[in-house]
């Protein structure tokens, strides 16, 4: 009989624990600096903020690119959290698997909506 205690205690599991807690960090600290930027462009703006400034602010590439990579960094940031909380609260493996393939399916739809918006202005 296998002994599951102590320092021969078998460890099963995924292992990603540790990964998805650090890019939940990353992606985190990288959307902070995004609007920190944002709301220095908007801060030292000189005049009414309409919608010209706005997308003013937007049109630049590398701005452009910056908002590319956190839409990408966010849609892994809410993966990571929508997969986790699916794989903590959902029991029946096919109503999980349904619930993360819409999640997909949405995240897909949420940043072909962001960057057609995006490349718009």
């Amino acid at each position: 009989m296998a002994v599951n205690y102590g320092s021969k205690r078998i460890v099963v599991g995924a292992h990603y624990g540790v990964r998805d807690w650090l890019s939940q960090r990353v992606t985190a600290a990288l959307m902070a600096l995004f609007t920190v930027v944002v709301l220095a462009q908007v801060i030292f703006n000189k005049g009414a903020m309409g919608y010209d400034k706005w997308a003013g602010i937007f049109s630049s590439q590398w701005m452009k690119t910056l908002t590319f990579v956190v839409i990408i960094a966010m849609l892994y940031h809410v993966w990571v959290g929508m997969r986790d909380i699916w794989m903590d609260y959902i029991q029946p493996v096919g109503i999980r698997l349904l619930m993360q393939v819409f999640t997909i399916v949405w995240l897909v739809a949420c940043a072909g909506w962001a960057i057609q918006v995006l490349w718009r202005l």
